[in-house]
């Protein structure tokens, strides 16, 4: 594991919330915590030596800063149009299963309480539905991709 990596990994956990994680492989082990208000205070990497490497503070700072800098950044072209946002974390899904046809589409009209999406959490597909009736504009990630709490999926003008 590298350090852009574990760079990645410290912008996951930080805007997750969770205060603890520990990930181990055969040859190296990393534990992550964090306070709840806080960024990341220390991070631990052990190698298969007995040796620890504890990443400064100023790169754990730096990653969530360039995280919070780029992303969720939406620019409303429209001020009517609405951003659905992402209730969770997990992996972002246009369709049920690979073999059925996607939920909706750029230019589409969809009703309140129609389903947009699906997010995978932990083995658990949860629906993301409409909460406006109205047009999509546009759809803000790629299939298949990680979300993060919070982050615009859809842009939809309503009806």
């Amino acid at each position: 594991m590298d350090i852009k990596e574990i760079q990645n990994l410290i912008k996951f956990v930080s805007k997750s919330g969770v205060e603890e994680v520990k990930i181990e492989r055969e040859k190296f082990k990393i534990t992550i915590k964090t306070g709840t208000k806080n960024p990341p205070q220390q991070i631990i990497v052990e190698g298969a030596s007995p040796k620890e490497i504890i990443i400064p503070k100023a790169i754990q700072d730096e990653a969530v800063q360039n995280e919070t800098q780029d992303e969720n950044e939406v620019v409303l072209e429209n001020e009517n149009h609405i951003i659905i946002k992402a209730p969770m974390i997990g992996t972002f899904y246009r369709k049920a299963a690979p073999d059925k046809d996607i939920f909706t589409d750029v230019g589409k009209t969809v009703a309140e309480g129609d389903v947009l999406c699906v997010i995978e959490a932990m083995k658990l597909f949860n629906e993301i539905e409409s909460e406006v009736s109205g047009k999509i504009i546009k759809i803000l990630v790629e299939d298949q991709s990680p979300v993060e709490f919070d982050q615009p999926l859809f842009i939809i003008d309503p009806s």
